[in-house]
């Protein structure tokens, strides 16, 4: 990866690690709304949270360079002005569902803020689409990338509040890290499926031994397999009630996955791989 693409791509890296958090994170209190007994101050808490880093990417977005040596496309005017009102408006609806939430209502919209939120995804992707990084791939990495970076976060939260909340149920932790746990599955497929069939490469397995090995391994070592093991060892831990193990076990999952992400967004736009 060249030192300009690189400098380049540290502006849509922060960008890909700001709504990552924040669609994974609100993606996760919606399913736990609907399906567990988690408490309306660990949801307001995570879509608030997801609400600043919602704000933080829509501010960001507008200072956005030109992808010029990056191994993605310069957006139409169009394409580049839809992703930012959905990022808007994924943004106003998180904080509408922020405030509901402590007022006990809410349920429909955030719904309708994920939807929005993928429409953001499936914008950006439309338009930074290239020959060689197609706007199906950068969408896929993406929403991988949202299911386990914003899962984590909001995973970590939850196993947090059991430390001030102990008389909760230990049914949303455990269907959390289930979720995690197979977010980060599917990861690994996809990365899986991408280095064997050499999607994105030259030749299948050739990005493992390129010029980017260093740190296609670092994604797969850090920000995949030791986050599977974490997270496993997590859900048993959570399946005891040690919620203090599982809590500390998801920081550190937590540190791994960001890592991960960061150095695979930048990969993305930098070099076209998807790990």
């Amino acid at each position: 990866m060249p030192d300009r693409s690189v400098l380049e791509s540290l502006a849509y890296v922060n960008w890909t690690l700001l709504l990552s958090l924040a669609m994974g994170a609100t993606g996760m209190a919606v399913v736990l709304r609907r399906s567990t007994d988690a408490t309306s101050g660990y949801l307001g808490f995570t879509v608030g949270t997801a609400a600043v880093l919602a704000g933080l990417t829509t501010f960001l977005d507008g200072s956005l360079p030109a992808p010029v040596h990056l191994a993605v496309a310069t957006p139409s005017p169009e394409l580049d002005q839809a992703r930012r009102m959905g990022l808007l408006v994924f943004t106003l609806l998180l904080v509408l569902e922020t405030i509901l939430l402590r007022r006990g209502h809410g349920r429909r919209v955030g719904l309708v803020a994920v939807a929005a939120g993928l429409a953001t995804i499936a914008f950006a992707a439309l338009g930074w689409g290239s020959q060689s990084t197609p706007a199906p791939v950068i969408a896929l990495q993406l929403l991988v990338l949202s299911a386990v970076t914003g899962g984590v976060l909001a995973t970590m939260i939850l196993g947090h509040w059991y430390l001030v909340t102990p008389k909760l149920s230990e049914g949303p932790l455990i269907l959390a890290i289930r979720l995690l746990l197979v977010a980060i599955i599917v990861q690994a497929v996809v990365v899986g499926g991408s280095i064997i069939l050499g999607v994105d490469a030259a030749a299948p397995l050739a990005i493992l031994r390129g010029q980017y090995m260093l740190l296609v391994w670092l994604v797969l070592g850090v920000g995949i397999v030791f986050p599977l093991i974490l997270t496993t060892m997590a859900l048993r831990t959570a399946r005891t009630r040690s919620m203090e193990s599982a809590t500390g076990l998801l920081y550190i999952d937590t540190a791994a996955v960001l890592a991960g992400t960061i150095v695979a967004a930048a990969l993305l736009f930098g070099a076209g791989l998807v790990v």
